[in-house]
C-alpha cells in the first residue's frame, strides 16, 4: 500500500464514518499501518479488495472505524494550557464550589485515551490547588474513551519515560515511581478518577461538570455536522458558567453561541 492509495482510499471513505480528512492528514500513517495488518489479516491482496470487502460486509465498517481511531497523548500535553488550568481555572472552580457548598468539583475528559490527561489534572488539583483551600475538596474525574484498550493502559498508570517528557520534574518526583524503565503513578493520585467506556457520538455521563476537556478529538477528526450535534451535548452536559477545554489548534462551530473565550490560544471557553 503506497501513501497516496491510503490517502485515496480514506478521502473517500472517512465521510461514511462521519469523520473528516483534513484531521487525518498528519496522522494517517498510524491509520495506514493498521489498514495495512487488517488487509493482511483479511488475506486480501489490497486496498481496493478491501473496499469490496466492505461492499460485502456491513459488520467490517465497525472495525474500520476502530483502526480511524489516533492514540496520542501525553502528561502535560500543551503547557500553555494545563499552566492556566493551574494557576487559574483551577482554583477558580474550587473557590465556586466553596461559595455555593459544594462537596466536590466534577470534570469529565471526554476521549481519555491512556489517562495521561486525567492524571496530570488530579496532579495539578492535589499538588497545587488543594493547599490553597480552606476546606479540601475532591476533583470527582469522569475519564472517557470509546477504545478499552487505552482505558485498561490507563487504569494500570504504567508510563514510558516518553510520555512524561513535558511534565514538570516536580511534578514527577511526587506522584511517580520509577518501575524498572517504566513510571508507575501513585495511590493517592489515582483516587477521584473513574475510567469508563463511552462513544462521544452516542453516549454522555449523567448530570452535568464544572470542567469539560475534550481536546484533539471531536473538532479534529469528526464532520462538521457531527461536531455541531455533539457540542450541543456537551452544552448540556456543562453547569452555567463552566469551563470547557479544546485543541490548541481547534475551533467550535460557529453556530454555537454558548461559548465565549477564555483564553483562546489555549483552546479555552466559558459557558454563558
Amino acid at each position: 500500500m503506497t501513501d497516496g492509495e491510503c490517502i485515496e482510499f480514506l478521502q473517500a471513505l472517512l465521510p461514511r464514518l462521519r469523520l473528516r480528512w483534513p484531521g487525518f492528514r498528519k496522522v494517517r500513517r498510524q491509520v495506514c499501518k493498521r489498514l495495512s495488518r487488517r488487509i493482511d489479516e483479511l488475506g486480501l491482496p489490497d486496498l481496493s479488495a478491501y473496499r469490496d470487502y466492505l461492499a460485502g460486509h456491513s459488520g467490517e465498517w465497525e472495525i474500520l472505524d476502530s483502526l480511524c481511531r489516533v492514540t496520542i497523548s501525553r502528561f502535560y500535553r500543551d503547557r500553555g494550557v494545563f499552566d492556566t488550568l493551574r494557576a487559574r481555572i483551577l482554583p477558580e472552580l474550587a473557590r465556586a464550589a466553596s461559595e455555593a457548598g459544594r462537596d466536590e468539583v466534577r470534570c469529565w475528559c471526554a476521549g481519555c485515551c491512556s489517562g495521561e490527561e486525567a492524571y496530570t489534572l488530579q496532579l495539578l488539583w492535589k499538588i497545587d490547588v488543594i493547599p490553597g483551600m480552606a476546606k479540601s475538596r475532591p476533583l470527582k474525574i469522569l475519564a472517557t474513551d470509546m477504545d478499552s484498550d487505552v482505558l485498561e493502559r490507563a487504569r494500570k498508570g504504567i508510563y514510558s519515560k516518553s510520555s512524561l517528557g513535558d511534565l514538570p520534574r516536580e511534578y514527577l518526583s511526587a506522584a511517580f515511581l520509577p518501575s524498572g524503565s517504566a513510571y508507575v503513578i501513585r495511590d493517592p493520585f489515582r483516587k477521584d478518577i473513574t475510567f469508563a467506556r463511552q462513544d462521544i457520538r452516542s453516549e454522555f455521563p449523567e448530570g452535568t461538570s464544572s470542567l469539560i476537556l475534550c481536546r484533539n478529538l471531536v473538532f479534529t477528526y469528526f464532520a462538521e455536522d457531527l461536531q455541531f450535534e455533539i457540542l450541543e451535548r456537551i452544552s448540556e452536559k456543562l453547569a452555567p458558567g463552566g469551563i470547557l477545554v479544546v485543541g490548541i489548534h481547534e475551533s467550535l462551530p460557529r453556530e454555537i453561541k454558548t461559548f465565549v473565550p477564555y483564553e483562546r490560544t489555549a483552546g479555552i471557553y466559558r459557558k454563558i
